[in-house]
């Protein structure tokens, strides 16, 4: 105020609107992101089918398809009855007995073959291939949980009426089986003269080789975004580097910093370099989510009211302090992990094609993508609760803080117990 003015009445009132205003906007903006999340254990209750379809020869198409054995036993003895193959492939798979779950799986090729052809389906010019399982079954590990791979030849009528290329269909292990929720069918193609992958869901359970580039990049890039919106685990994880940084340009590098790590370790499992098993990364996932927000809550113990302030100068190296600069490497850590758990939601265990692995990388984008909205929604009203009011900026972080770290320790305890 300057000498002989006087402070108008009416700004105190609108003042303190404005504060819980923006409090109000940011605890709607966290429940409501929060309610889009769904279960935090929700990369071990869907299943990824892989299919990879080719032309043999102008009339015939090879789908190779690789189907987790104990839900393929579930599904296929239930749906075709075929109880004594259920049994016998059950008791195989607790042995661990592999020549055993594959001789099973040979041993019932009718009633298999009933559930997948029926399934899974290949058709050129509007008139279906008809479809016949090859004899033999392999079996395999695949990121920690065996799969079978069968092999299936449909011959297609009609082998010169390829105009509208060829549709591929997928409604294998649906949800209204209730033995998993949002399988996921990952196509890689090599038909019709034409190269390319396709993620197949329950809303688009098909696709033609005749698809343009930018059908193929909205596929993976929506793919992404629903991953990330639907797990919970990994916006808690966001929402903590938000309450936690101090200022834009601090979001923004921890921000790039989880981008950069996760991305390392998805590509790496894309390409097969590493694979560990869920059981590690998983309870690593919530471990980071606890020690992000933890990381905030002990700074706001130690310092108080001067938990947000930032112990450097303009000139400092990206105007990062110590604290932040141990934190953003804090952050990129937990980030590698992280990436380890998106490549888990789509099953990756192993190489892929190139054209897969160019896929899973707009998969990525489609995270990013979410990942920069959330971060335009949350972080705004924090930070004008932060100029507005200081003391209750620092109690609504906290508070969000805390819940986040209390979820990220349950799901920790949870999930060693469920390994």
């Amino acid at each position: 105020m300057t000498p002989g003015t006087t402070r108008s009445p009416h700004r105190t009132p609108i003042l303190r609107h404005r504060i819980v205003a923006a409090v109000l906007l940011a605890v709607v903006a966290v429940v409501g992101l929060l309610a889009l999340g769904g279960p935090a254990s929700a990369h071990g209750f869907s299943s990824v089918v892989y299919a990879h379809v080719d032309s043999r020869d102008a009339g015939t198409v090879r789908a190779r398809l690789g189907l987790e054995y104990d839900l393929m036993l579930v599904s296929v003895g239930t749906s075709e009855h075929d109880d004594p193959f259920y049994r016998a492939g059950q008791a195989a798979w607790d042995d661990g007995d592999f020549p055993g779950m594959r001789k099973t799986a040979e041993a019932h090729l009718e009633s298999l073959g009933a559930y997948v052809l029926d399934r899974f389906t290949v058709t050129p010019g509007g008139r279906a291939c008809v479809g016949e399982l090859e004899p033999t079954v392999t079996v395999d590990m695949q990121d920690e949980v065996p799969y079978a791979e069968v092999t299936a030849d449909f011959t297609c009528p009609d082998p010169g009426r390829t105009d509208s290329g060829h549709v591929v269909s997928s409604t294998l292990f649906p949800d209204h089986e209730s033995y998993v929720t949002g399988t996921k069918t990952i196509v890689t193609y090599d038909v019709d003269g034409k190269q390319g992958s396709a993620t197949l869901a329950a809303d688009s359970p098909s696709f033609s080789t005749e698809q343009s580039a930018g059908q193929r990049f909205w596929e993976f890039f929506t793919l992404g975004a629903e991953h990330l919106l639907t797990g919970i685990d990994h916006i808690l994880f966001l929402v903590a580097l938000i309450a936690g940084s101090r200022r834009l340009r601090e979001v923004v590098y921890t921000a790039s910093a989880f981008t950069v790590a996760h991305s390392i370790t998805f590509i790496l499992a894309a390409l097969g370099v590493v694979s560990p098993p869920s059981i590690v990364v998983e309870p690593l996932i919530a471990l980071s989510i606890a020690a992000v927000a933890g990381w905030y809550l002990w700074r706001l113990w130690r310092r108080r009211s001067r938990a947000d302030e930032l112990a450097v100068g303009t000139e400092g190296r990206f105007a990062l302090d110590r604290s932040g600069w141990s934190r953003l490497a804090v952050v990129f850590a937990f980030g590698l992990v992280h990436g380890l758990g998106f490549a888990g939601a789509l099953g990756i265990h192993e190489a892929f094609s190139w054209q897969l692995l160019v896929s899973l990388l707009i998969f990525n984008v489609g995270i990013e993508a979410v990942q920069l909205a959330i971060i335009a929604i949350v972080f705004p009203p924090l930070a004008l609760l932060r100029r507005r009011a200081h003391i209750a900026a620092l109690w609504v972080t906290g508070a969000i803080t805390a819940g986040v770290f209390v979820m990220g320790m349950i799901w920790f305890v949870q999930r060693l117990a469920a390994g």
